[in-house]
């Protein structure tokens, strides 16, 4: 199986919103850990927070984990200021689409953002949103082991 993500990124700041605005997208819709934060930190750098404050003039912003940890969860939620949905089973579809629902957002308006393809990317595609895939947020901090299991998964990305 070959995945295409609509556009491949080295990270969440390099995406254009004015591209995406003229495509008529509204909302953004991240996976959490290596895409806005550092896996498992539970809060997010200076200048996440402030690219994140460019992006919600123009975008609704919403997370889709699939983080189950609860004080992990509680941490989150206690520096965040946009909805998140936790223990979302990425890729299925169904906790997405519930809070895409929920916020009123619909996939022909909706990019999905995440550093995984076979998890945020495939359920982005499934749920018919444009995609972006974006190298983890800590990729120069890194194990080696990480960096490889990366590297095996993008094999399956048709570019």
């Amino acid at each position: 199986m070959f995945l295409k993500p609509d556009y491949n990124l080295k990270s969440i700041y390099n995406i254009d919103l004015d591209e995406l605005k003229a495509a008529g997208i509204n909302a953004l819709l991240f996976d959490l850990d290596s895409t806005l934060m550092g896996s498992k930190t539970g809060f997010y750098s200076q200048e996440t927070l402030n690219w994140l404050e460019k992006v919600k003039k123009d975008f609704f912003i919403g997370v889709v984990s699939n983080n189950n940890n609860p004080e992990y969860i509680e941490k989150v939620c206690s520096c965040t200021d946009f909805p998140i949905v936790f223990e979302a089973h990425k890729p299925d579809t169904k906790v997405a689409k519930e809070f895409m629902n929920k916020h009123g957002i619909t996939s022909e308006t909706t990019c999905f953002v995440g550093d995984r393809p076979l998890t945020d990317v495939l359920c982005g595609k499934n749920l018919g949103c444009k995609t972006i895939l974006v190298d983890s947020i800590t990729a120069d901090t890194e194990k080696p082991i990480v960096r490889f299991a990366r590297k095996l998964e993008r094999i399956t990305i048709r570019r």
